[in-house]
Protein backbone atom coordinates (compact mmCIF):
# COMPACT_ATOMS: atom_id res chain seq x y z
CA UNK A 1 0.00 0.00 0.00
CA UNK A 2 2.89 2.30 0.86
CA UNK A 3 4.50 1.43 -2.44
CA UNK A 4 1.28 2.40 -4.21
CA UNK A 5 1.17 5.76 -2.42
CA UNK A 6 4.80 6.43 -3.22
CA UNK A 7 4.19 5.59 -6.89
CA UNK A 8 1.23 7.97 -6.95
CA UNK A 9 3.34 10.73 -5.40
CA UNK A 10 6.10 10.11 -7.92
CA UNK A 11 3.53 10.26 -10.74
CA UNK A 12 2.05 13.56 -9.53
CA UNK A 13 5.54 15.00 -8.98
CA UNK A 14 6.28 14.23 -12.64
CA UNK A 15 3.29 16.27 -13.90
CA UNK A 16 4.69 19.53 -15.43
CA UNK A 17 2.12 21.71 -13.66
CA UNK A 18 0.92 22.34 -10.14
CA UNK A 19 -1.02 19.28 -8.94
CA UNK A 20 -2.29 17.77 -5.72
CA UNK A 21 -4.21 14.84 -4.28
CA UNK A 22 -6.99 15.15 -1.67
CA UNK A 23 -9.04 12.93 0.64
CA UNK A 24 -12.85 12.48 0.42
CA UNK A 25 -13.40 15.11 3.13
CA UNK A 26 -11.60 17.71 1.01
CA UNK A 27 -8.37 17.83 2.99
CA UNK A 28 -5.17 17.82 0.95
CA UNK A 29 -3.19 14.59 1.25
CA UNK A 30 -0.11 15.81 -0.58
CA UNK A 31 0.99 18.30 -3.25
CA UNK A 32 3.55 17.77 -5.98
CA UNK A 33 7.05 19.19 -6.01
CA UNK A 34 6.12 21.89 -8.57
CA UNK A 35 3.58 23.33 -6.12
CA UNK A 36 6.24 23.53 -3.38
CA UNK A 37 8.81 25.07 -5.68
CA UNK A 38 6.36 27.66 -7.01
CA UNK A 39 4.95 28.73 -3.65
CA UNK A 40 8.25 28.38 -1.72
CA UNK A 41 6.53 26.18 0.86
CA UNK A 42 8.12 22.91 1.91
CA UNK A 43 6.44 19.68 0.92
CA UNK A 44 5.75 18.94 4.55
CA UNK A 45 3.66 22.07 5.16
CA UNK A 46 2.43 22.95 1.64
CA UNK A 47 -0.46 20.51 1.79
CA UNK A 48 -1.82 21.82 5.05
CA UNK A 49 -1.20 25.48 4.28
CA UNK A 50 -2.24 25.56 0.63
CA UNK A 51 -4.83 28.28 1.32
CA UNK A 52 -2.03 30.63 2.39
CA UNK A 53 -0.88 30.77 -1.24
CA UNK A 54 -4.29 31.93 -2.58
CA UNK A 55 -4.98 35.65 -3.00
CA UNK A 56 -7.19 36.82 -0.09
CA UNK A 57 -9.74 38.34 -2.51
CA UNK A 58 -10.12 35.03 -4.38
CA UNK A 59 -10.05 32.65 -1.41
CA UNK A 60 -13.69 33.02 -0.24
CA UNK A 61 -15.14 32.14 -3.65
CA UNK A 62 -12.76 29.20 -3.99
CA UNK A 63 -13.45 27.72 -0.55
CA UNK A 64 -17.21 28.22 -0.89
CA UNK A 65 -17.28 26.37 -4.21
CA UNK A 66 -14.95 23.69 -2.82
CA UNK A 67 -17.30 23.02 0.10
CA UNK A 68 -20.29 22.72 -2.20
CA UNK A 69 -18.79 20.15 -4.58
CA UNK A 70 -17.47 17.95 -1.78
CA UNK A 71 -21.01 16.65 -1.35
CA UNK A 72 -21.83 16.35 -5.04
CA UNK A 73 -18.55 15.16 -6.50
CA UNK A 74 -18.91 17.48 -9.50
CA UNK A 75 -15.90 19.04 -11.19
CA UNK A 76 -14.67 22.49 -10.21
CA UNK A 77 -13.14 25.05 -12.56
CA UNK A 78 -12.39 28.50 -11.18
CA UNK A 79 -9.84 31.25 -11.86
CA UNK A 80 -7.78 32.42 -8.84
CA UNK A 81 -4.47 34.15 -8.14
CA UNK A 82 -1.66 32.10 -6.52
CA UNK A 83 1.33 33.70 -4.76
CA UNK A 84 4.73 32.84 -6.15
CA UNK A 85 7.73 32.29 -3.83
CA UNK A 86 8.92 35.86 -4.54
CA UNK A 87 5.56 37.27 -3.40
CA UNK A 88 4.09 37.99 -6.87
CA UNK A 89 0.57 36.79 -7.60
CA UNK A 90 -0.26 35.22 -10.97
CA UNK A 91 -3.55 34.02 -12.38
CA UNK A 92 -4.25 30.28 -12.56
CA UNK A 93 -7.28 28.25 -13.51
CA UNK A 94 -8.04 25.72 -10.77
CA UNK A 95 -9.47 22.33 -11.88
CA UNK A 96 -10.63 19.48 -9.57
CA UNK A 97 -11.82 15.99 -10.41
CA UNK A 98 -13.21 13.29 -8.09
CA UNK A 99 -12.44 9.54 -8.32
CA UNK A 100 -15.01 7.07 -6.98
CA UNK A 101 -14.65 3.53 -5.67
CA UNK A 102 -16.67 0.49 -6.77
CA UNK A 103 -19.50 1.50 -4.40
CA UNK A 104 -19.77 4.92 -6.03
CA UNK A 105 -18.28 6.78 -3.06
CA UNK A 106 -15.67 9.50 -3.49
CA UNK A 107 -12.28 7.91 -2.88
CA UNK A 108 -9.91 10.74 -3.83
CA UNK A 109 -9.76 14.24 -5.20
CA UNK A 110 -7.22 15.30 -7.80
CA UNK A 111 -6.54 18.87 -8.72
CA UNK A 112 -4.34 20.99 -10.97
CA UNK A 113 -3.61 24.68 -11.54
CA UNK A 114 -2.66 26.04 -14.97
CA UNK A 115 -0.98 29.42 -15.40
CA UNK A 116 -3.23 31.83 -17.40
CA UNK A 117 -1.46 35.07 -16.47
CA UNK A 118 -0.70 36.04 -20.10
CA UNK A 119 -4.27 35.40 -21.17
CA UNK A 120 -5.58 37.45 -18.28
CA UNK A 121 -3.23 40.30 -19.14
CA UNK A 122 -4.45 40.23 -22.76
CA UNK A 123 -8.02 40.27 -21.54
CA UNK A 124 -7.21 43.13 -19.19
CA UNK A 125 -5.69 45.09 -22.03
CA UNK A 126 -8.75 44.37 -24.15
CA UNK A 127 -10.94 45.38 -21.23
CA UNK A 128 -9.06 48.69 -20.98
CA UNK A 129 -9.59 49.31 -24.68
CA UNK A 130 -13.29 48.39 -24.48
CA UNK A 131 -13.78 50.62 -21.44
CA UNK A 132 -12.32 53.51 -23.42
CA UNK A 133 -14.85 53.09 -26.25
CA UNK A 134 -17.64 55.69 -25.88
CA UNK A 135 -20.32 53.07 -26.49
CA UNK A 136 -21.96 50.47 -24.29
CA UNK A 137 -20.54 46.98 -24.86
CA UNK A 138 -21.55 43.64 -23.36
CA UNK A 139 -19.71 40.35 -23.89
CA UNK A 140 -22.01 37.33 -24.02
CA UNK A 141 -21.62 33.57 -24.08
CA UNK A 142 -22.66 31.63 -27.22
CA UNK A 143 -26.07 31.12 -25.55
CA UNK A 144 -26.45 34.85 -24.94
CA UNK A 145 -25.65 35.03 -21.23
CA UNK A 146 -23.87 38.24 -20.20
CA UNK A 147 -20.26 37.58 -19.13
CA UNK A 148 -18.71 41.03 -19.06
CA UNK A 149 -19.53 44.68 -19.71
CA UNK A 150 -17.49 47.79 -20.28
CA UNK A 151 -17.42 50.72 -17.89
CA UNK A 152 -19.81 52.83 -19.94
CA UNK A 153 -22.43 50.08 -19.66
CA UNK A 154 -21.98 49.92 -15.90
CA UNK A 155 -22.10 53.72 -15.58
CA UNK A 156 -25.25 54.01 -17.71
CA UNK A 157 -27.23 51.25 -15.97
CA UNK A 158 -25.82 51.77 -12.47
CA UNK A 159 -25.31 47.98 -12.17
CA UNK A 160 -22.28 46.12 -10.88
CA UNK A 161 -20.52 43.53 -13.03
CA UNK A 162 -22.00 40.80 -10.84
CA UNK A 163 -25.50 42.17 -11.52
CA UNK A 164 -24.78 42.25 -15.26
CA UNK A 165 -23.81 38.58 -15.07
CA UNK A 166 -26.99 37.66 -13.16
CA UNK A 167 -29.87 35.72 -14.73
CA UNK A 168 -32.27 38.68 -14.60
CA UNK A 169 -29.92 41.17 -16.28
CA UNK A 170 -32.10 41.66 -19.39
CA UNK A 171 -35.26 42.05 -17.34
CA UNK A 172 -33.57 44.74 -15.22
CA UNK A 173 -32.15 46.73 -18.15
CA UNK A 174 -34.47 46.42 -21.14
CA UNK A 175 -38.10 47.51 -21.47
CA UNK A 176 -40.48 44.59 -20.70
CA UNK A 177 -42.39 45.13 -23.97
CA UNK A 178 -39.16 44.87 -25.98
CA UNK A 179 -37.91 41.81 -24.09
CA UNK A 180 -41.17 40.00 -24.85
CA UNK A 181 -41.32 41.29 -28.45
CA UNK A 182 -37.77 40.20 -29.31
CA UNK A 183 -37.48 37.03 -27.23
CA UNK A 184 -38.06 34.45 -29.96
CA UNK A 185 -36.22 36.37 -32.67
CA UNK A 186 -33.19 36.91 -30.40
CA UNK A 187 -33.03 33.26 -29.38
CA UNK A 188 -33.23 32.15 -33.01
CA UNK A 189 -30.50 34.62 -34.04
CA UNK A 190 -28.18 33.46 -31.24
CA UNK A 191 -28.44 29.92 -32.58
CA UNK A 192 -26.89 31.13 -35.82
CA UNK A 193 -23.44 32.51 -36.59
CA UNK A 194 -24.28 35.73 -38.45
CA UNK A 195 -24.40 39.29 -37.06
CA UNK A 196 -27.84 40.68 -36.23
CA UNK A 197 -29.36 43.77 -34.64
CA UNK A 198 -32.43 45.06 -32.79
CA UNK A 199 -33.90 48.36 -31.73
CA UNK A 200 -34.98 48.31 -28.09
CA UNK A 201 -35.22 50.52 -25.02
CA UNK A 202 -32.66 50.38 -22.19
CA UNK A 203 -33.23 51.78 -18.70
CA UNK A 204 -30.80 54.42 -17.47
CA UNK A 205 -29.80 54.38 -13.79
CA UNK A 206 -32.29 57.21 -13.13
CA UNK A 207 -35.11 54.97 -14.39
CA UNK A 208 -35.58 56.67 -17.78
CA UNK A 209 -35.78 54.48 -20.91
CA UNK A 210 -33.97 55.46 -24.10
CA UNK A 211 -33.93 53.79 -27.53
CA UNK A 212 -30.76 51.95 -28.61
CA UNK A 213 -29.67 50.04 -31.68
CA UNK A 214 -28.22 46.78 -30.29
CA UNK A 215 -25.81 45.13 -32.75
CA UNK A 216 -24.57 41.58 -32.11
CA UNK A 217 -21.28 40.46 -33.70
CA UNK A 218 -19.85 36.94 -33.21
CA UNK A 219 -16.28 35.93 -32.33
CA UNK A 220 -15.67 32.58 -34.04
CA UNK A 221 -12.88 30.02 -33.83
CA UNK A 222 -11.13 28.48 -36.84
CA UNK A 223 -14.04 26.02 -37.34
CA UNK A 224 -16.65 28.79 -37.38
CA UNK A 225 -18.01 27.98 -33.94
CA UNK A 226 -19.15 31.03 -31.99
CA UNK A 227 -16.98 31.59 -28.90
CA UNK A 228 -18.43 34.92 -27.79
CA UNK A 229 -21.01 37.49 -28.86
CA UNK A 230 -20.10 41.18 -28.60
CA UNK A 231 -23.18 43.39 -28.30
CA UNK A 232 -22.78 47.14 -28.84
CA UNK A 233 -25.48 49.70 -28.05
CA UNK A 234 -25.83 52.93 -30.06
CA UNK A 235 -28.15 55.62 -28.72
CA UNK A 236 -30.88 56.35 -31.32
CA UNK A 237 -33.38 57.95 -28.97
CA UNK A 238 -33.38 61.30 -30.79
CA UNK A 239 -34.06 59.60 -34.09
CA UNK A 240 -36.86 57.45 -32.66
CA UNK A 241 -38.48 60.46 -31.02
CA UNK A 242 -38.36 62.32 -34.33
CA UNK A 243 -39.96 59.32 -36.07
CA UNK A 244 -42.66 59.13 -33.40
CA UNK A 245 -43.30 62.85 -33.80
CA UNK A 246 -43.68 62.52 -37.56
CA UNK A 247 -45.88 59.46 -37.07
CA UNK A 248 -48.08 61.37 -34.63
CA UNK A 249 -48.34 64.29 -37.02
CA UNK A 250 -49.24 61.95 -39.87
CA UNK A 251 -51.82 60.24 -37.68
CA UNK A 252 -53.36 63.57 -36.76
CA UNK A 253 -53.35 64.62 -40.39
CA UNK A 254 -54.95 61.34 -41.46
CA UNK A 255 -57.65 61.73 -38.83
CA UNK A 256 -58.30 65.26 -40.09
CA UNK A 257 -58.56 63.97 -43.65
CA UNK A 258 -60.89 61.21 -42.49
CA UNK A 259 -63.12 63.77 -40.83
CA UNK A 260 -63.19 65.94 -43.93
CA UNK A 261 -63.80 63.07 -46.35
CA UNK A 262 -66.01 61.03 -44.02
CA UNK A 263 -64.38 57.89 -45.34
CA UNK A 264 -61.36 56.51 -43.57
CA UNK A 265 -59.62 54.89 -46.54
CA UNK A 266 -59.18 58.13 -48.50
CA UNK A 267 -55.66 58.86 -47.28
CA UNK A 268 -53.44 61.73 -48.36
CA UNK A 269 -52.72 65.41 -48.01
CA UNK A 270 -51.50 66.36 -51.50
CA UNK A 271 -53.11 69.25 -53.36
CA UNK A 272 -54.66 67.06 -56.12
CA UNK A 273 -56.33 64.81 -53.54
CA UNK A 274 -57.48 67.76 -51.45
CA UNK A 275 -59.19 69.14 -54.56
CA UNK A 276 -61.07 65.84 -54.96
CA UNK A 277 -62.11 65.86 -51.30
CA UNK A 278 -63.33 69.43 -51.71
CA UNK A 279 -65.44 68.34 -54.69
CA UNK A 280 -66.88 65.45 -52.69
CA UNK A 281 -67.81 67.82 -49.88
CA UNK A 282 -69.63 70.12 -52.29
CA UNK A 283 -71.52 67.58 -54.39
CA UNK A 284 -72.36 64.95 -51.76
CA UNK A 285 -75.34 66.77 -50.16
CA UNK A 286 -76.99 67.25 -53.57
CA UNK A 287 -78.75 64.66 -55.75
CA UNK A 288 -76.64 65.44 -58.82
CA UNK A 289 -75.33 62.66 -61.02
CA UNK A 290 -71.55 62.30 -60.69
CA UNK A 291 -69.12 60.87 -63.25
CA UNK A 292 -65.86 59.71 -61.61
CA UNK A 293 -62.93 59.31 -63.99
CA UNK A 294 -59.55 57.83 -63.16
CA UNK A 295 -57.04 55.14 -63.97
CA UNK A 296 -57.44 51.58 -62.76
CA UNK A 297 -56.68 51.25 -59.06
CA UNK A 298 -57.10 54.92 -58.12
CA UNK A 299 -60.03 54.24 -55.78
CA UNK A 300 -63.10 55.30 -57.76
CA UNK A 301 -65.38 53.18 -55.61
CA UNK A 302 -64.01 54.81 -52.44
CA UNK A 303 -64.96 58.21 -53.86
CA UNK A 304 -68.45 56.95 -54.70
CA UNK A 305 -68.93 55.53 -51.21
CA UNK A 306 -67.69 58.77 -49.65
CA UNK A 307 -70.25 60.74 -51.68
CA UNK A 308 -73.05 58.38 -50.61
CA UNK A 309 -71.96 58.48 -46.97
CA UNK A 310 -72.13 62.28 -46.88
CA UNK A 311 -75.38 62.48 -48.80
CA UNK A 312 -78.93 62.64 -47.49
CA UNK A 313 -79.32 59.05 -48.74
CA UNK A 314 -76.60 57.67 -46.44
CA UNK A 315 -79.12 55.62 -44.43
CA UNK A 316 -80.43 53.93 -47.60
CA UNK A 317 -78.81 51.34 -49.86
CA UNK A 318 -75.55 51.77 -51.77
CA UNK A 319 -75.69 49.34 -54.71
CA UNK A 320 -72.54 48.72 -56.76
CA UNK A 321 -72.65 47.27 -60.28
CA UNK A 322 -69.51 46.40 -62.23
CA UNK A 323 -70.71 46.82 -65.79
CA UNK A 324 -67.59 45.16 -67.20
CA UNK A 325 -68.09 41.97 -65.18
CA UNK A 326 -71.60 41.16 -66.44
CA UNK A 327 -72.17 39.55 -69.87
CA UNK A 328 -73.71 42.02 -72.32
CA UNK A 329 -76.69 39.76 -72.87
CA UNK A 330 -77.54 39.91 -69.16
CA UNK A 331 -76.69 43.49 -68.23
CA UNK A 332 -80.21 44.83 -68.90
CA UNK A 333 -81.72 42.11 -66.72
CA UNK A 334 -79.14 42.81 -64.00
CA UNK A 335 -79.90 46.53 -63.94
CA UNK A 336 -83.66 46.55 -64.50
CA UNK A 337 -84.79 43.03 -63.55
CA UNK A 338 -86.89 40.61 -65.61
CA UNK A 339 -90.20 38.78 -65.57
CA UNK A 340 -90.60 35.04 -65.43
CA UNK A 341 -90.15 33.60 -68.93
CA UNK A 342 -88.67 36.80 -70.35
CA UNK A 343 -85.83 34.73 -71.85
CA UNK A 344 -84.39 31.24 -71.66
CA UNK A 345 -83.40 30.56 -68.07
CA UNK A 346 -85.68 33.23 -66.55
CA UNK A 347 -87.47 30.81 -64.21
CA UNK A 348 -88.91 33.52 -61.95
CA UNK A 349 -89.28 37.26 -61.61
CA UNK A 350 -86.13 39.07 -60.56
CA UNK A 351 -85.75 42.51 -59.03
CA UNK A 352 -83.06 44.60 -60.74
CA UNK A 353 -80.35 46.73 -59.16
CA UNK A 354 -82.21 49.98 -59.77
CA UNK A 355 -85.23 48.73 -57.84
CA UNK A 356 -82.97 47.52 -55.03
CA UNK A 357 -81.37 50.98 -54.86
CA UNK A 358 -84.68 52.86 -54.74
CA UNK A 359 -84.30 55.73 -52.28
CA UNK A 360 -80.51 55.24 -52.18
CA UNK A 361 -77.53 55.33 -54.52
CA UNK A 362 -76.46 53.12 -57.42
CA UNK A 363 -72.81 53.09 -58.46
CA UNK A 364 -72.22 52.03 -62.08
CA UNK A 365 -68.55 51.09 -62.19
CA UNK A 366 -66.92 50.84 -65.64
CA UNK A 367 -69.97 52.45 -67.23
CA UNK A 368 -68.04 52.82 -70.48
CA UNK A 369 -68.42 49.05 -71.03
CA UNK A 370 -72.23 49.20 -71.36
CA UNK A 371 -73.53 48.01 -74.74
CA UNK A 372 -75.36 50.60 -76.86
CA UNK A 373 -78.81 49.04 -76.33
CA UNK A 374 -78.39 49.19 -72.57
CA UNK A 375 -77.17 52.77 -72.82
CA UNK A 376 -80.58 53.65 -74.30
CA UNK A 377 -82.37 52.16 -71.29
CA UNK A 378 -80.02 53.91 -68.85
CA UNK A 379 -80.62 57.23 -70.59
CA UNK A 380 -84.35 56.83 -70.00
CA UNK A 381 -83.82 56.17 -66.30
CA UNK A 382 -81.70 59.30 -66.00
CA UNK A 383 -84.24 61.42 -67.92
CA UNK A 384 -87.54 60.03 -66.72
CA UNK A 385 -86.66 58.08 -63.58
CA UNK A 386 -88.55 55.09 -64.94
CA UNK A 387 -87.99 51.77 -66.73
CA UNK A 388 -89.59 48.40 -67.46
CA UNK A 389 -88.31 45.02 -66.44
CA UNK A 390 -87.16 42.82 -69.29
CA UNK A 391 -90.25 41.01 -70.61
CA UNK A 392 -92.70 43.46 -69.02
CA UNK A 393 -94.62 46.51 -70.26
CA UNK A 394 -95.31 47.83 -66.76
CA UNK A 395 -93.47 51.07 -66.01
CA UNK A 396 -91.61 51.23 -62.71
CA UNK A 397 -90.62 54.58 -61.24
CA UNK A 398 -87.58 54.89 -58.97
CA UNK A 399 -85.88 57.57 -56.93
CA UNK A 400 -82.21 56.68 -57.30
CA UNK A 401 -79.06 58.79 -57.35
CA UNK A 402 -76.66 57.62 -60.05
CA UNK A 403 -72.90 57.67 -59.58
CA UNK A 404 -70.84 56.37 -62.49
CA UNK A 405 -67.15 55.66 -62.96
CA UNK A 406 -64.87 54.80 -65.84
CA UNK A 407 -61.20 54.44 -66.64
CA UNK A 408 -61.89 55.03 -70.34
CA UNK A 409 -61.87 58.25 -72.36
CA UNK A 410 -65.63 58.67 -72.81
CA UNK A 411 -65.42 61.75 -75.09
CA UNK A 412 -63.23 59.68 -77.43
CA UNK A 413 -65.71 56.80 -77.23
CA UNK A 414 -68.51 59.24 -78.15
CA UNK A 415 -66.52 60.46 -81.16
CA UNK A 416 -65.98 56.85 -82.25
CA UNK A 417 -69.67 55.97 -81.89
CA UNK A 418 -69.15 53.54 -79.02
CA UNK A 419 -70.89 55.66 -76.39
CA UNK A 420 -74.02 57.75 -76.75
CA UNK A 421 -73.37 61.46 -76.65
CA UNK A 422 -76.68 62.26 -74.92
CA UNK A 423 -75.95 59.66 -72.22
CA UNK A 424 -72.48 61.10 -71.68
CA UNK A 425 -73.97 64.56 -71.08
CA UNK A 426 -76.52 63.09 -68.67
CA UNK A 427 -73.79 61.34 -66.66
CA UNK A 428 -71.28 64.19 -66.79
CA UNK A 429 -73.33 66.60 -64.64
CA UNK A 430 -70.60 66.80 -61.99
CA UNK A 431 -67.29 65.29 -63.16
CA UNK A 432 -64.59 64.28 -60.66
CA UNK A 433 -61.15 63.36 -61.99
CA UNK A 434 -59.13 61.25 -59.55
CA UNK A 435 -55.37 61.89 -59.77
CA UNK A 436 -53.11 58.90 -60.35
CA UNK A 437 -50.68 57.93 -57.61
CA UNK A 438 -47.73 59.28 -59.59
CA UNK A 439 -49.52 62.66 -59.60
CA UNK A 440 -49.59 62.70 -55.81
CA UNK A 441 -46.27 61.15 -54.79
CA UNK A 442 -46.26 63.23 -51.60
CA UNK A 443 -49.09 61.00 -50.32
CA UNK A 444 -47.06 57.79 -50.65
CA UNK A 445 -45.40 57.90 -47.15
CA UNK A 446 -48.78 58.45 -45.48
CA UNK A 447 -50.42 55.73 -47.58
CA UNK A 448 -47.58 53.33 -46.78
CA UNK A 449 -47.94 53.95 -43.06
CA UNK A 450 -51.71 53.47 -43.24
CA UNK A 451 -51.43 50.22 -45.23
CA UNK A 452 -48.69 48.83 -42.96
CA UNK A 453 -50.90 49.41 -39.94
CA UNK A 454 -53.83 47.67 -41.62
CA UNK A 455 -51.99 44.58 -42.91
CA UNK A 456 -49.66 44.21 -39.90
CA UNK A 457 -52.68 44.02 -37.62
CA UNK A 458 -54.11 41.22 -39.78
CA UNK A 459 -50.98 39.04 -39.48
CA UNK A 460 -50.17 39.94 -35.87
CA UNK A 461 -46.99 41.88 -36.58
CA UNK A 462 -45.76 45.30 -35.51
CA UNK A 463 -43.47 47.58 -37.49
CA UNK A 464 -41.84 50.69 -36.11
CA UNK A 465 -40.35 52.07 -39.31
CA UNK A 466 -39.84 51.68 -43.07
CA UNK A 467 -36.31 51.46 -44.39
CA UNK A 468 -35.19 54.69 -46.08
CA UNK A 469 -34.19 52.79 -49.21
CA UNK A 470 -37.62 51.17 -49.50
CA UNK A 471 -39.41 54.49 -49.11
CA UNK A 472 -37.21 56.03 -51.81
CA UNK A 473 -38.04 53.12 -54.14
CA UNK A 474 -41.77 53.51 -53.51
CA UNK A 475 -41.72 57.24 -54.22
CA UNK A 476 -39.63 56.85 -57.39
CA UNK A 477 -41.88 54.19 -58.95
CA UNK A 478 -44.55 55.17 -61.54
CA UNK A 479 -47.33 52.95 -60.08
CA UNK A 480 -49.23 51.90 -63.21
CA UNK A 481 -51.65 50.06 -60.93
CA UNK A 482 -51.97 53.08 -58.63
CA UNK A 483 -53.12 52.62 -55.01
CA UNK A 484 -54.29 49.05 -55.66
CA UNK A 485 -50.78 48.07 -56.75
CA UNK A 486 -49.30 49.85 -53.73
CA UNK A 487 -51.65 47.88 -51.48
CA UNK A 488 -50.41 44.62 -52.98
CA UNK A 489 -46.75 45.56 -52.56
CA UNK A 490 -47.18 46.60 -48.91
CA UNK A 491 -49.21 43.50 -48.05
CA UNK A 492 -46.46 41.31 -49.56
CA UNK A 493 -43.78 43.23 -47.67
CA UNK A 494 -45.66 42.86 -44.37
CA UNK A 495 -45.87 39.10 -44.86
CA UNK A 496 -42.21 38.62 -45.84
CA UNK A 497 -40.42 41.13 -43.57
CA UNK A 498 -38.89 39.88 -40.30
CA UNK A 499 -38.00 42.37 -37.59
CA UNK A 500 -39.64 45.71 -36.93
CA UNK A 501 -38.37 47.71 -39.94
CA UNK A 502 -40.39 47.03 -43.09
CA UNK A 503 -38.47 46.64 -46.36
CA UNK A 504 -39.57 46.32 -49.99
CA UNK A 505 -37.77 44.22 -52.60
CA UNK A 506 -36.85 46.31 -55.61
CA UNK A 507 -37.74 43.48 -58.02
CA UNK A 508 -41.40 43.79 -57.03
CA UNK A 509 -41.55 47.20 -58.68
CA UNK A 510 -40.30 46.22 -62.13
CA UNK A 511 -42.90 45.61 -64.79
CA UNK A 512 -42.30 42.98 -67.43
CA UNK A 513 -42.43 44.31 -70.97
CA UNK A 514 -45.80 43.20 -72.33
CA UNK A 515 -45.85 41.18 -75.54
CA UNK A 516 -46.97 43.19 -78.58
CA UNK A 517 -50.71 42.76 -79.20
CA UNK A 518 -51.99 40.83 -82.18
CA UNK A 519 -52.98 42.98 -85.16
CA UNK A 520 -56.56 44.18 -84.65
CA UNK A 521 -59.15 45.06 -87.31
CA UNK A 522 -59.51 48.74 -88.09
CA UNK A 523 -61.63 50.76 -85.66
CA UNK A 524 -63.98 51.87 -88.45
CA UNK A 525 -64.69 48.25 -89.44
CA UNK A 526 -65.42 47.35 -85.82
CA UNK A 527 -67.83 50.25 -85.37
CA UNK A 528 -69.70 49.52 -88.63
CA UNK A 529 -70.09 45.83 -87.78
CA UNK A 530 -71.34 46.65 -84.30
CA UNK A 531 -73.83 49.19 -85.64
CA UNK A 532 -75.12 46.73 -88.25
CA UNK A 533 -75.64 44.06 -85.57
CA UNK A 534 -77.57 46.44 -83.31
CA UNK A 535 -79.90 47.61 -86.12
CA UNK A 536 -80.56 44.08 -87.37
CA UNK A 537 -81.33 42.90 -83.83
CA UNK A 538 -83.84 45.72 -83.37
CA UNK A 539 -85.46 45.00 -86.76
CA UNK A 540 -85.72 41.31 -85.93
CA UNK A 541 -87.45 42.10 -82.61
CA UNK A 542 -89.93 44.50 -84.28
CA UNK A 543 -90.59 42.45 -87.44
CA UNK A 544 -88.94 45.07 -89.62
CA UNK A 545 -91.11 47.91 -88.28
CA UNK A 546 -89.24 51.25 -88.20
CA UNK A 547 -91.52 53.87 -86.60
CA UNK A 548 -94.23 53.89 -83.97
CA UNK A 549 -94.22 52.95 -80.27
CA UNK A 550 -93.13 49.38 -81.10
CA UNK A 551 -90.71 50.27 -83.88
CA UNK A 552 -86.96 49.81 -84.07
CA UNK A 553 -86.24 53.55 -84.05
CA UNK A 554 -87.64 53.96 -80.53
CA UNK A 555 -85.79 50.85 -79.31
CA UNK A 556 -82.51 52.29 -80.57
CA UNK A 557 -83.26 55.81 -79.37
CA UNK A 558 -82.88 57.26 -82.89
CA UNK A 559 -85.12 59.48 -85.04
CA UNK A 560 -86.94 57.53 -87.78
CA UNK A 561 -85.20 59.45 -90.56
CA UNK A 562 -81.75 58.73 -89.06
CA UNK A 563 -82.48 55.00 -88.79
CA UNK A 564 -83.77 54.89 -92.38
CA UNK A 565 -80.60 56.61 -93.56
CA UNK A 566 -78.35 54.15 -91.67
CA UNK A 567 -80.28 51.16 -93.05
CA UNK A 568 -79.74 52.43 -96.59
CA UNK A 569 -76.09 53.22 -95.92
CA UNK A 570 -75.42 49.77 -94.46
CA UNK A 571 -77.46 48.07 -97.21
CA UNK A 572 -79.67 46.26 -94.72
CA UNK A 573 -82.71 44.49 -96.20
CA UNK A 574 -85.47 45.53 -93.78
CA UNK A 575 -88.07 43.59 -95.77
CA UNK A 576 -86.28 40.40 -94.84
CA UNK A 577 -87.38 40.80 -91.23
CA UNK A 578 -91.02 41.39 -92.25
CA UNK A 579 -90.96 38.17 -94.31
CA UNK A 580 -89.49 36.26 -91.37
CA UNK A 581 -92.26 37.51 -89.10
CA UNK A 582 -94.90 36.51 -91.65
CA UNK A 583 -93.39 33.08 -92.08
CA UNK A 584 -93.35 32.52 -88.31
CA UNK A 585 -96.98 33.65 -88.05
CA UNK A 586 -98.08 31.20 -90.79
CA UNK A 587 -96.17 28.34 -89.24
CA UNK A 588 -93.90 27.96 -92.26
CA UNK A 589 -90.86 27.28 -90.13
CA UNK A 590 -92.59 25.03 -87.63
CA UNK A 591 -91.36 21.43 -87.59
CA UNK A 592 -93.75 18.86 -89.14
CA UNK A 593 -95.72 16.75 -86.74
Amino acid sequence: MADSADQLRELIDAIPTIAWCGLPDGSVRFVNRRWALYTGLSLDVAGGQWTAAIHPDDLPALTDRWKIIQGTGECLSIEVRIRRHDGEYRWFVFHTQSVRDSAGRIARWYGSATDIEERRRSEAQLKTIIDAIPQMIVVLSPAGRALDANQMMLDYTGLTLAEVRSDNFRARVFHPEDVQRLREVREASLRGTSPFEFEQRARRKDGQFRWFLIQYNPLRDETGTVLRWYATATDIDARKRAEDSVRSENQALREEIDRSSMFEEIVGSSAPLQEVISQITRVAPTDSTVLIAGETGTGKELIARAIHKRSQRSAAAFIRVNCAAIPQSLIASELFGHEKGAFTGAMQRRIGRFESADGGTIFLDEVGELPIETQVLLLRVLQEREFERVGSSQTIRVNVRVLAATNRDLPAAVAEGRFRQDLFYRLNVFPIAIPSLRQRRDDIPLLVEYLIERYAKQVGKRFRSVSRRSLDLLQAYDWPGNVRELQNVIERAVILTDGDSLSVNETWLHRDNPAPPDPAPSLNTHIVDHERQMIETALAETGGKISGPTGAALRLGLPRQTLESRIRSLRIDKLRFKRQQADEASGWNRPAK
